[in-house]
């Protein structure tokens, strides 16, 4: 009966079993650095609103959405008297917010809110 030589060796070499170990090492790096650039890249796509020095008058906020970054920045004073009313927020009691737009009125000219009573 014929024997292969490959399974008659005994390797007693301490440097093939450190290769081995270091191979080993190296399929496991690879394998968290794939894991972290997945999870960055998925960490990229979400939405996320940013304050910056909130309530300070340089305040910034960074809006993050689907891979785009817009940035509004204060402008260092009250923006009181720039605009007209548009309607009326009430808040009910399970917390949502329900938004009443006012009727078209002329300008300069208040149209009277009518809040809902429960």
């Amino acid at each position: 009966m014929k024997h292969l030589s490959i399974l008659g060796e005994e390797d007693d070499d301490p440097m093939l079993s450190a290769v081995n170990l270091v191979d080993v090492f190296l399929v496991l790096v690879v394998a968290l650095l794939t894991a972290v650039a997945l999870q960055q890249q998925a960490a990229a796509e979400d939405n996320v609103t940013i304050i910056k020095r909130a309530g300070q008058p340089d305040m910034e906020i960074v809006v993050r959405e689907n891979g785009q970054e817009i940035r509004y920045k204060g402008q260092g004073g009250s923006s009181e008297g720039q605009g007209v009313r548009a309607g009326t927020a009430y808040k009910l009691k399970d917390g949502n917010l329900i938004y009443v737009p006012e009727a078209q009125a002329a300008p300069g000219a208040a149209a009277p809110a009518t809040p809902a009573t429960p």
